[in-house]
């Protein structure tokens, strides 16, 4: 019985020697179960407001006069940071201590959200975004390397199933919580209410969540390695977003060069660093290879989902920012239910068919939606499609995270996290500044609905391919085997 093992005492936790405290906590007893909700609702925190956004992103554009391309300089202002740094969390929480740097994390994040709810044009917005994003990167690798680290070896998968069913749900409802917030009040809200939220955690987070960290790390950290990083995701951005403006401007060759000049730079100084931010050694297993590969594909495709249909809903169909947010919620209860059993599924089976079947029942879904234009009705248009995001999303996230932690060794659990973090964030990030320029939107388009809704479907085409793209991949990497940690 999972609640029989003594408890360790939720005052000062005991730390050892390695990555892991010198007591695992049961996911059975009173303070696993505590280490799950702060865990989740920071990271349900950093999601929701990832999502919550999409749905106030026309209430902004019109408060501060944004243009398309400021909309998508206060999503991927928040996803640069959190992509660039999101590795430099993982290390320094693994050095530090994980709580130690999760707790900075948020109090981080709720201050960023504070200054993001004040702005008063385009730009402070974007500034407080990127602020936002730097606090993220602490604290959303420092939630999943607590949980592996943390939880006794046999809960681990479960926890892990948890923690991606329920911060999952966070993430789904913020386009619905954000639509009413913004209908019934203002869009700062969506920002404002991370505070109150944030004190919470701290003040459970501050007894109940165990202190780990590799007693193998050292104080020094791959700074320049970071710097290299956040230029080329920078560059490259920036170029992509500009080019939808105007493709000939000079500043777009400048900073795409510097963009690609500054990634080539970054592996190049991984390669050869005494103490890389990046370890490539962890590449050299195929199954964190393979997990990170399709992560990207996944996460790209998401992205492009969650932008372009929030904003077709309203654009296009008229739909309010709640009935919006409203229409995206079906999936929660697929998300809810699946999740933790994918999680336990994976445990038996071995992770290859999960991660292969759930992308591409995601696919399906994207396709599905692509056909949304107004006229039939929400049942038939928009719920079917969404129905199979979520099942394909349920099916995949589980398994995919547990194979990235499981493929790396224990005393690296915070810099595997922030690896498939930052792969994630930077595939998202990529897709958000590409997507729009690919399929021919800029300027106001977002908010002219002919000109927009030509855009969607081919941008919702694309994502069925990213989608399909990291099932294959999937399929070709990861083995069906269960790879236990190391």
């Amino acid at each position: 019985m999972r609640g029989s093992r003594p408890e360790a005492s939720s005052a000062d936790p005991v730390v050892g020697t390695g990555s892991q405290i010198a007591q695992p906590v049961a996911l059975g007893t009173v303070r696993g179960r505590w280490l799950v909700a702060v865990t989740v609702l920071a990271s349900g925190m950093v999601f929701l407001d990832g999502t919550a956004v999409n749905v106030a992103l026309p209430s902004i554009g019109r408060d501060l006069g944004a243009t398309l391309s400021g909309l998508q300089w206060t999503i991927t202002g928040y996803t640069l940071a959190l992509a660039a740094l999101i590795l430099l969390g993982g290390s320094l929480g693994d050095r530090y201590g994980r709580r130690r740097v999760f707790m900075v994390g948020v109090g981080w994040f709720a201050a960023a959200s504070l200054l993001c709810g004040l702005a008063r044009t385009p730009g402070q917005l974007v500034a407080a975004r990127a602020l936002q994003g730097a606090g993220g990167a602490l604290l959303v690798p420092g939630s999943l390397s607590l949980i592996q680290s943390s939880f006794r070896p046999g809960d681990r998968g479960r926890a892990i199933g948890l923690w991606s069913s329920l911060a999952g749900i966070a993430g789904l409802i913020g386009p619905f919580l954000g639509g009413a917030l913004v209908d019934l009040a203002s869009w700062r809200l969506v920002f404002l209410i991370n505070v109150p939220v944030a004190v919470v955690i701290l003040a459970v987070g501050a007894r109940q969540v165990p202190e780990s960290r590799d007693g193998a790390s050292h104080g020094r950290f791959d700074v320049l390695g970071a710097s290299l990083g956040a230029l080329g995701l920078g560059g490259v951005t920036y170029a992509l977003i500009a080019a939808g403006e105007d493709p000939g401007r000079a500043d777009v060759a400048v900073s795409g060069t510097l963009g690609v000049l500054a990634g080539i730079a970054f592996v190049v100084r991984e390669r050869r660093a005494a103490d890389p931010m990046l370890p490539l050694r962890l590449f050299r297993e195929r199954q964190f290879t393979g997990a990170n590969l399709a992560t990207f594909a996944v996460y790209a495709a998401l992205g492009g989902v969650s932008l372009f249909l929030v904003l077709q809903l309203q654009a296009v169909l008229g739909y309010d920012a709640t009935a919006a947010g409203a229409a995206m919620l079906p999936p929660i209860l697929v998300i809810t239910l699946l999740s933790p059993r994918a999680g336990a599924l994976a445990q038996r089976i071995g992770p290859r068919i999960p991660m292969t079947v759930g992308p591409l029942i995601t696919a399906a879904g994207a396709l599905w939606l692509a056909g949304v234009d107004g006229r039939l009705p929400y049942w038939i248009e928009v719920l079917p499609g969404s129905l199979l995001q979520g099942l394909g999303m349920a099916t995949t996230v589980a398994p995919l995270t547990a194979t990235v932690l499981g493929a790396a060794p224990d005393a690296m659990a915070g810099v595997a996290s922030g690896v498939n973090n930052a792969v994630a964030r930077a595939a998202q990030l990529l897709a958000v500044a590409a997507l729009p320029v690919a399929v021919g939107l800029s300027g106001t388009d977002y908010a002219r609905p002919e000109a927009f809704s030509d855009g969607y479907r081919s941008a919702m085409v694309v994502c069925a391919a990213l989608f399909a793209l990291g099932g294959i991949v999937a399929w070709l990497t990861i083995r069906a085997d269960v790879l236990e940690p190391q």
